[in-house]
């Protein structure tokens, strides 16, 4: 025990944080690279498929805490990332480029949201719910 805290939890935290790294690292490259980005499609996509997953494993009910604690706290933490997306925003906005910048912030927030909202739906009609 780590003060109070299970040892094999902070584990699964641990490689599920391995996994989200290495998994935002190459979807954000192979967006970023396919579309010679000038704009951050490559963190869009992670925060918003991230937002999907979330509602999803939610709305199906999930319930067991140590695979909450590995996917949830541990993949899902390091696959998505507000981080980047700060400072991606913030970078738009230094450019110059204030309607992107805008734009790219607007976009990120309520396609995440919708992408939450969709993913706890359907998780929440996969695990048989209303």
């Amino acid at each position: 025990m780590l003060n109070g805290v299970e040892t094999g939890v902070v584990l699964w935290v641990l490689l599920g944080s391995a996994f989200g790294g290495a998994a935002r690292y190459l979807i954000s490259e192979t967006v970023a690279r396919g579309l010679q980005e000038r704009f951050p499609w490559g963190t869009l996509v992670v925060n918003v498929s991230g937002a999907v997953i979330i509602g999803a494993w939610f709305g199906a009910g999930v319930g067991n805490p140590v695979l909450q604690a590995g996917f949830v706290l541990g993949f899902l933490g390091s696959y998505t990332t507000v981080s980047s997306f700060a400072l991606q925003s913030l970078l738009l906005f230094r450019e110059g480029r204030w309607h992107a910048a805008a734009g790219y912030a607007l976009m990120s927030s309520l396609a995440c949201l919708l992408g939450a909202a969709v993913g706890y739906a359907a998780g929440n009609v996969i695990a048989g719910g209303p």
